[in-house]
């Protein structure tokens, strides 16, 4: 309940406070966001991966995009795991600090937007807090309740592939946090033009 009070005279990393300063402007960024995690548990599971595009002017920006695999050794090797895929992966691989600084720089203070993106967005947090860091300040939007605020449906999630298939947005063989974001954010850009959000 006090948690707020232990960060009130709290040391960030320079990252961090580059990160928190980038709020005095407000963002025209919508940055569409997919993690791959080990598991659903923000207190053990780890990410395993990260694919993000940003959003402009009702346009995927391809080159303004982040994909990283990060290096979980440790969390494999505790939890008698292969790292098979992190080996056979063609995407940028670096060590979860490293990542979370970088990921940190791409997003800045864009609007999130995702695919039950409160996970995901407690997942970053719990990788962020160990590196000393406070929590993401950006707004979030998920695309499952927009879809559900459109259609006035209370009672259920949809996943990502069935809002794929009433979208008619094609699926792929391969599953990455890529794919998957460049999924979200076409999702998004039907959904934000149905809803009006400018």
């Amino acid at each position: 309940m006090l948690e707020w009070l232990k960060n009130i005279n709290k040391e960030y990393p320079d990252f961090w406070k580059e990160y928190l300063a980038k709020f005095e402007t407000k963002s025209e960024r919508f940055v569409v966001l997919s993690t791959e995690t080990s598991g659903l548990n923000p207190a053990k599971d780890v990410i395993l991966s990260i694919g993000s595009f940003a959003v402009v002017d009702n346009s995927i920006v391809i080159q303004d995009s982040f994909e990283a695999v990060l290096l979980q050794y440790k969390f494999f090797h505790d939890n008698g795991l292969t790292n098979e895929f992190i080996i056979e992966s063609k995407m940028e691989k670096l060590p979860e600090p490293d990542a979370l600084k970088a990921l940190i720089e791409y997003i800045g203070n864009g609007v999130l937007v995702g695919h039950h993106i409160n996970f995901d967005v407690e997942m970053i947090n719990a990788a962020l807090e160990k590196l000393d860091c406070g929590r993401l300040k950006n707004e979030a939007l998920d695309v499952d309740v927009m879809y559900r605020k459109l259609h006035d449906i209370n009672d259920r999630q949809f996943s990502l592939d069935e809002l794929c298939d009433i979208y008619k947005i094609p699926k792929s063989e391969r599953n990455s946090s890529s794919e998957d974001a460049y999924k979200i954010a076409l999702l998004f850009l039907k959904l934000k033009s149905r809803l009006g959000i400018k």
